[in-house]
């Protein structure tokens, strides 16, 4: 059978495998593999609130293996580091455990098409003491290490002397969709944690929340009436912000600027900026921007090498055949182009690969979710005649659907209405944040 390999099982590779286990693993017609670094997933959207305590992973992570059982493809873990294109084959380094022990010797594997969608990583552009004195919202591990910290410092500010103010100071660089709602989920998230007997914290006076962006205003890659609507909702939850801050240096004591400000933290998040992993750049020959991105045509093959497949926030991919400008790393791309490569893979397997389809990227618009306190949006399309602003209710259950459309691509729209039954059975017996 044709080996198809996909690397990387984020939401448009796990999308993807399961489409292609469905249909062509389940038929004998392809063998679908799926590697990733990780045993589990988690929607990318929702780490902001694992990071804020308001979701518990352990209720929404999927098992691969589970699902590669229940749609017909195999999963490997692993973490790819290494490409043969001569003799197809990719490599993954060995699998150590907590304490470093090897679990899982360096292998190989082989493909007749390799999909890459590996992500993106944050880019701290160099900036001095970040690398060592930031955490970063790329995994669930990084979420969850967060949480932790954030816990256990307030559990440290619970012990504190009433007289002090501003015992936990939180500071996140960088003020796109994921700072911006980490900042009002954290607001949130640290209210909600006092209510549970740490009476002797005041959230007002006692936790303060900076948010630092370089640009002149919030969400620059979005419509300058939404950066006006969350900025206004931010204001209102006491969020300090600094904007046209850029930020050049960070220690254990806090973050100072070009403009000589220093603004002293206990945790600094960084969510400014992405990358492609650094194992992507120029491997074997594939040609990659400054930014790690392998380099694609608009058939998402890359440019070296037909048989390699790559989408997602680690491709270079025109916006439309002929385009210099890129296509936005965003999850609705990633969505689009998987939807794509499920069409394009049928093609590949029947030897019609000089017919796939072009991949045209379409904006549908954006959503930024701010909790209990505001949801806004920016929707585009035809039927709008361009593009259209909301917000309250109306965003915030558009929203809520776009993780629910997630899960039906993974497990169909039964089991969702099953998950949301649950939920809503559950919710009484739960507490609102988690607190450990």
């Amino acid at each position: 059978m044709h080996k198809i390999v996909i690397v990387g099982g984020g939401a448009g590779g796990l999308e993807l495998a399961t489409k292609l286990g469905d249909t062509l693993g389940k038929r004998k017609k392809a063998s679908i593999t799926l590697i990733d670094a990780k045993k589990t997933h988690i929607w990318k959207p929702l780490l902001h609130e694992i990071a804020a305590g308001s979701l518990n992973p352990d209720k929404d992570e999927l098992d691969y293996l589970a699902q590669g059982h229940w749609h017909n493809f195999t999963f490997r873990l692993g973490k790819m580091n290494g490409l043969n294109r001569l003799k197809k084959q990719i490599t993954l380094e060995s699998f150590v455990d907590d304490d470093g022990v090897e679990i899982i010797p360096e292998r190989t594997f082989e493909y007749d098409t390799l999909i890459i969608s590996v992500g993106s990583t944050i880019n701290d552009f160099g900036v001095k003491g970040a690398e060592e004195n930031t955490i970063a919202l790329d995994t669930q591990d990084q979420a969850e290490r967060f949480h932790k910290k954030l816990h256990n410092s307030i559990i440290k500010a619970q012990t504190q002397s009433l007289d002090n103010t501003n015992i936990l100071e939180i500071v996140i660089v960088g003020a796109g969709a994921t700072g911006v709602e980490l900042a009002a989920e954290l607001h949130k998230s640290a209210r909600e944690m006092t209510v549970y007997g740490l009476d002797n914290i005041n959230p007002d006076k006692d936790i303060k929340i900076s948010l630092i962006e370089a640009s002149e205003r919030l969400l620059p890659a979005l419509p300058e009436r939404m950066s006006r609507s969350v900025e206004l909702e931010l204001k209102k939850l006491q969020v300090s912000l600094y904007l046209n801050e850029k930020v050049v240096e960070v220690s254990k004591k806090g973050v100072r600027t070009v403009s000589g400000r220093n603004i002293s933290s206990q945790l600094v998040v960084w969510a400014a900026g992405i990358k492609a992993p650094s194992f992507l750049k120029n491997i074997d020959g594939l040609k990659t921007n400054h930014i790690n991105q392998l380099e694609v045509l608009s058939t998402l093959q890359t440019t070296v090498d037909k048989n390699i497949f790559a989408f997602g926030d680690c491709a270079a991919c025109p916006v439309h055949p002929g385009s210099l400008e890129l296509v936005p790393p965003r999850a609705q791309s990633a969505h689009q182009q998987a939807s794509i490569l499920f069409k394009s893979m049928k093609k590949v397997i029947v030897g019609k690969e000089d017919k796939l389809p072009n991949y045209v990227y379409k904006d549908y618009g954006s959503l930024v979710n701010l909790g209990r306190y505001s949801t806004v949006g920016n929707l585009m399309g035809s039927l709008m005649g361009g593009s259209m602003f909301i917000e309250g209710i109306i965003a915030r259950l558009m929203y809520l659907m776009l993780y629910q459309m997630h899960l039906m691509a993974l497990h169909g729209i039964m089991n969702v209405i099953f998950r949301l039954l649950a939920k809503l059975i559950t919710r009484r017996t739960e507490t609102r944040v988690k607190l450990h």
